[in-house]
């Protein structure tokens, strides 16, 4: 004949029931915290970067032609944003060459940013790109479009070659910096004054 459980049994019994029914509990709030933590964990694709390199040197080919030397302190790459790009926050420094491996330009800026679908660099603060005549453009801004190989900006631009400069606001060219145009031009024309041994640059202004 079975035995009746005792008062103490049912005590026991009762005990272990509800130590059993805390840790579902318990276990179930962690479970819930932790599910919780997870979905308030937001990965920013424009803002978290999938590569990092420093002091960089590298040349870069195109169709199997070496044709760009970049060097600069810092490197980041946005392989994840909805845009993919390459950032390039402490100065950047740029060769192009043509397909002799002659230099065609060089490049410099504080800041660049390059969106690797569009090919596209944006070049921001203190640029001066030389092309392989010895003219120097210099501006705030500067867009390199690859893909339409043209250069331009709709900032203030100063050209010089020589004794020559040339001003304006906004300009375009082909990438090789040999032909090109001033939207809103104003020329800076060297004059002598007395004694003949003395220059001044004075300043030509056309609409």
């Amino acid at each position: 004949m079975p035995r009746l459980p005792r008062e103490t049994d049912r005590q026991h019994i009762a005990i272990l029931s509800g130590a059993i029914a805390m840790s579902l509990l318990i276990c179930f709030a962690s479970c819930e915290q932790k599910k919780k933590d997870m979905v308030d964990i937001v990965f920013d694709r424009e803002q978290t970067y999938t590569m990092r390199s420093t002091d960089v040197s590298m040349l870069i080919s195109d169709s199997g032609v070496t044709r760009y030397r970049i060097e600069t302190k810092e490197w980041l790459v946005f392989e994840e944003a909805s845009e993919p790009y390459q950032y390039f926050p402490e100065k950047v420094h740029v060769e192009k060459f043509d397909t002799l491996f002659q230099p065609e330009a060089r490049i410099d800026a504080d800041t660049a940013y390059f969106f690797t679908k569009k090919k596209l660099w944006k070049l921001v603060g203190n640029v001066e790109v030389e092309n392989l005549q010895g003219e120097r453009f210099e501006t705030s801004l500067m867009y390199w479009d690859q893909n339409a190989e043209k250069i331009y900006s709709d900032q203030y631009i100063r050209i010089t070659k020589g004794a020559f400069v040339n001003t304006g606001i906004g300009f375009e060219s082909n990438q090789q910096l040999t032909r090109y145009r001033i939207f809103r031009p104003s020329a800076e024309i060297p004059f002598r004054q007395t004694p003949p041994d003395s220059t001044e640059v004075g300043t030509l202004a056309s609409d």
